[in-house]
């Protein structure tokens, strides 16, 4: 099941309290279901895949094709759709939904979404250069990048230069990042610490590709307190 992923919105940060008094700052994404629009086998297309459908959209934004093609699917129209190559597609049928449900038994997740937009940047901002000096001759130029290319040969600047241009907006994904906890109820997601994007922009959410063996939260306090057991038996 976890071959799949689904799609939330970020709602923004909060912060949640263990008995042991530690804080933890978690992200809060408010999570879509996904729609199984088609199921694609290896006969038609030569792998197998589930073609989700996520988020609404009023029929007026549709274009004639769209329309016709959840018109033929006999599904209410979806604002995007994504398509996942699964190992078995006996798990899906059209019309089927998942949830929030599917990360049950899931610790860890990868999450990709778009970094904050932060329009045209100059060299400073964008890669951390030093600028020029404060004084000594230095006019008008004190946060510019210096030169960029040579004088008669090669005579070009070279590709990926660092310079002055458009910063964010890329999109960003997140390894390993722990679910602390799930709203079943309001479909609600609890992820570790911070995740790129503005406040409600949509984040791909699905189980982490690494195997990891890293623990979470709550197994670092039980095995605290199992820890702090065990020397009182070896005084008796």
């Amino acid at each position: 099941m976890n071959e799949i992923a689904l799609i939330g919105k970020k709602i923004g940060m909060t912060r949640e309290f263990y008995k042991t008094g530690q804080l933890v700052p978690v992200t809060v994404l408010k999570m879509e279901k996904a729609r199984v629009i088609q199921v694609i086998e290896q006969e038609k297309r030569g792998y197998k895949a589930v073609q989700l459908g996520y988020g609404k959209i009023k029929s007026s934004k549709l274009t004639k094709a769209m329309k016709g093609y959840f018109a033929k699917k006999n599904t209410e129209a979806k604002k995007l759709l994504k398509e996942f190559r699964v190992e078995n597609t006996e798990n899906f049928k059209e019309g089927n939904e998942f949830g929030l449900e599917i990360f049950k038994d899931t610790k860890f997740v990868d999450t990709r979404s778009k970094t904050i937009g932060k329009g045209f940047a100059g060299a400073m901002k964008r890669h951390n250069f030093g600028g020029l000096r404060a004084t000594h001759g230095v006019s008008v130029s004190h946060r510019s990048h210096g030169s960029t290319g040579q004088r008669q040969d090669p005579g070009k600047v070279f590709k990926g230069k660092k310079m002055a241009g458009h910063m964010g907006d890329k999109l960003r994904t997140m390894q390993n990042i722990e679910i602390i906890k799930t709203d079943l109820e309001n479909e609600l997601l609890y992820l570790k610490g911070s995740i790129p994007g503005a406040k409600n922009s949509e984040i791909l959410v699905k189980s982490s590709v690494k195997n990891i063996n890293k623990l979470t939260i709550d197994e670092k306090i039980k095995a605290a307190e199992e820890a702090k057991k065990t020397p009182d038996k070896k005084k008796k």
